[in-house]
């Protein structure tokens, strides 16, 4: 460091680079990669480790590939189809609980059709927002049909709902509604791993939250 006559201004100029390169040479010797790993041309930063999806190790990425895939969160298919699903499926939920005000014995029961539909209800509405944002359709395509959905009610067991009524409603309904929400909780928690769109991973950590809950009850009610 050389003293200067304009005063301590100087001094701090040069000395400010000079600790900088102090630095830079402490930090390469207690690097166990040595120089090698710093002139690599993937390495613009310090590694970051990221988690895997359920049952994959996680990664070491350099800063920069890990910058480049944390800028990727467009939908992907398996965010639309989770949407374009879901909508079908809680609509089936939907017209299972138009029928328990009329034909229900057990006041508790009513009491949860409410709740299902006034839950699923704005979902179906946001779900449909998402795919117009995103510019794509409700209907799925190929095999996302009825038969791709778990937990789906067959056409025979809605038939046999709708003509039930007092306590053969209400088992009916329990049976059906708990296998439903079971197959909403297992679709939510496929797209949670295979899907990339935050918002629709929260609709999913929704659906897994408040279903889950709700089969504990109905399993109190059979």
């Amino acid at each position: 460091m050389h003293r200067s006559t304009d005063g301590n201004g100087l001094v701090i100029k040069v000395a400010v680079p000079a600790l900088f390169a102090a630095l830079a040479l402490g930090l390469t010797a207690c690097d166990p990669g040595g120089s090698d790993q710093a002139n690599s041309p993937a390495s613009s930063g310090p590694s970051v480790i990221a988690p895997g999806r359920p049952g994959e190790a996680a990664e070491t990425l350099s800063a920069k590939d890990a910058q480049r895939r944390g800028a990727d969160d467009r939908p992907n298919s398996a965010d639309v189809r989770y949407a374009q699903m879901m909508i079908q499926h809680h609509e089936q939920a939907l017209r299972m609980t138009e029928l328990a005000p009329d034909q229900a014995k057990s006041a508790s029961l009513k009491r949860l059709a409410e709740r299902i539909a006034a839950a699923q209800g704005p979902e179906v509405e946001v779900m449909r927002g998402w795919l117009k944002q995103h510019g794509r359709g409700e209907t799925p395509t190929g095999h996302a049909g009825h038969e791709g959905m778990p937990g789906m009610a067959s056409a025979a067991q809605l038939k046999r709902l709708r003509a039930a009524r007092g306590k053969a409603f209400d088992e009916l309904f329990l049976k059906l509604m708990i296998t439903h929400h079971q197959g909403a909780v297992t679709m939510a928690t496929e797209v949670k791993s295979e899907g990339n769109d935050v918002q629709v991973e929260e609709m999913a950590d929704d659906v897994i939250a408040q279903q889950t809950t709700e089969i504990s009850r109905m399993r109190d009610m059979s």
